[in-house]
């Protein structure tokens, strides 16, 4: 089957299994060689993917919903440390064994079944590629738009964008598909490039709307609409739970391929470590100053303005001011893009023929579906945005990381049989490589969120206690599949020899 040795915790395979059709060089496992992401680049990669244009926006469908500023931002700042457990959880396994995420999937969905979740993340980072694509497009065509402004009457191109639009969306899009070609190792340097830029970037906002407003305005002293006397007192717990449902489904396509980036981190700690730093705390900053500013731009202008693009484009004057944003918000978007929602589905596609398909032809992939989706129609409306796509999506993605984090901690104690991972006929294959309990757990924990969605969506009319089930879909799917299957999964008779458990002693080869 192939030979590992064991270093300080961290399993490596001696030799790849190139003649096996379940491998090929992207879905490896990782060498020691290859861990070059320390505590700062994990961090780094998470205050770089949450410093972005839909972060800043986050709370604004909060606060229409009702919720004062301190409401939205504790709510999103709660979502984001309790998907930070998954986050970590799942993390483990990339980093002790080189994983990436499909690999990981084959303990428990079986070789061939891994595809199933890994389709699932796959179509949903399209859909983010295609949205976050249209943001940096959008972003060059608005500020081009000042300088020239006979563009913003250029003649339609095809559903509902003019002909200029279109061509920065595409051109933003080839600078991503060239940057996938590049390789991983350019995507964590522009990373590290972006963080520290775009936390500065942010406080210098904040520091101008302070200054210009003199004081944060009325958003921050407005009253929560759920107080007494407000428009819906009584009603914030009816608000709260899609909401936070809304901000742990934001990041839950990251709490399950996060082993496509732990995969290159130094050590446990590093990832533990550089998430817990990186994540909530930067989202809970980045939506604060959204609100914050927004506010500013009541005081200023006599209404909200939450989009930072319309923000600089319209009330900015300066040419180096103008310059500058273009290229912070560009970078945020591209960074942010390439490492929450091109990595995962590239390694995915690749995962479902890797005879075919390698890294970038997987990108490709992803980018070419980022288009075919329109994605300027699903940004259309904040509302359906939150409450229609995050929570709907992140019903079936609870369900894959209950069995993910099932197998992997409970059924296999953090042991794995690594060459048996890219292997025909051995303990993975499951007699025709699809394991049933893992994908019965799926099934059973997505059913119950599925009357609900389609009563969101209008297609259905399921009753009260089906939608308010709905609210807590996320959570509903985890934990109903982390229970089917760790029930059903049926226990390895023996640990692979020599491979130590999370609270063992490492060996050192």
């Amino acid at each position: 089957m192939g030979q590992v040795r064991v270093t300080g915790g961290i399993v490596e395979l001696v030799d790849d299994p190139k003649a096996s059709p379940y491998w090929n060089h992207d879905l490896s496992p990782s060498r020691l060689a290859d861990r070059r992401w320390a505590l700062k680049d994990i961090a780094a990669l998470w205050i770089s993917m949450s410093a972005c244009i839909p972060t800043y926006m986050l709370a604004s469908g909060l606060i229409a919903e009702g919720m004062n500023w301190w409401q939205a931002v504790l709510t999103i700042f709660l979502g984001n440390a309790i998907v930070l457990v998954p986050m970590v959880l799942n993390a483990h396994a990339g980093t002790k064994y080189g994983i990436p995420f499909p690999v990981y999937c084959r303990s428990s969905f079986g070789i061939l079944g891994a595809n199933v979740p890994a389709l699932l993340r796959a179509l949903v980072a399209c859909g983010w590629f295609g949205i976050q694509t249209w943001i940096g497009g959008d972003a060059i065509y608005r500020i081009l738009c000042v300088y020239l402004p006979a563009l913003a009457a250029s003649p339609d191109a095809f559903g509902g964008v003019n002909l200029a639009q279109l061509a920065c969306f595409l051109f933003f899009w080839g600078i991503n598909i060239l940057v996938i070609y590049r390789g991983i190792e350019s995507i964590r340097f522009l990373l590290d490039i972006k963080a520290p830029l775009l936390i500065i970037l942010g406080l210098a906002l904040l520091g101008w709307a302070y200054e210009q407003a003199g004081g944060f305005g009325p958003m921050l002293s407005q009253p929560s609409a759920f107080a007494p006397g407000g428009l819906k007192e009584g009603k914030f717990w009816l608000v709260f739970f899609p909401s936070l449902t809304g901000m742990i489904g934001f990041w839950a396509t990251l709490s399950l391929n996060i082993p496509d980036f732990t995969r290159y981190a130094k050590t446990q700690r590093d990832q533990v470590l550089g998430q817990a730093l990186g994540l909530p705390l930067t989202m809970g900053l980045y939506s604060f100053i959204g609100v914050a500013v927004t506010s500013a731009t009541v005081v200023l202008y006599g209404a909200p303005i939450w989009d930072p693009v319309t923000l600089i484009t319209t009330k900015f004057t300066s040419t180096p001011v103008l310059v500058l944003s273009l290229f912070a918000l560009c970078l945020a978007t591209l960074a942010t893009n390439l490492a929450a929602n091109v990595v995962s589905p590239a390694n995915d596609f690749a995962n479902l023929w890797p005879s075919r398909i390698d890294f970038k032809r997987g990108g490709l992939i992803t980018g070419l579906i980022g288009i075919a989706i329109q994605p300027w129609k699903l940004v259309a409306d904040p509302s359906g945005y939150i409450f229609t796509w995050l929570v709907g999506y992140s019903a079936l993605l609870g369900s894959i990381g209950g069995v993910l984090i099932a197998d992997y901690f409970v059924v296999r104690k953090t042991r794995l049989d690594l060459p048996a991972l890219y292997a025909k006929d051995g303990p993975y294959w499951y007699g025709d490589g699809f394991h049933k309990p893992a994908l019965l757990a799926l099934a059973l924990g997505i059913a119950p969120c599925v009357p609900g969605f389609l009563g969101t969506i209008k297609a259905a009319e399921p009753g009260a206690f089906w939608m308010s089930l709905y609210n807590y879909a996320w959570f509903v799917s985890f934990f109903i599949s982390f229970g089917v299957y760790a029930a059903l999964a049926q226990r390895p008779a023996e640990h692979p020899a020599g491979i130590p458990g999370l609270f063992e002693a490492p060996e050192v080869a």
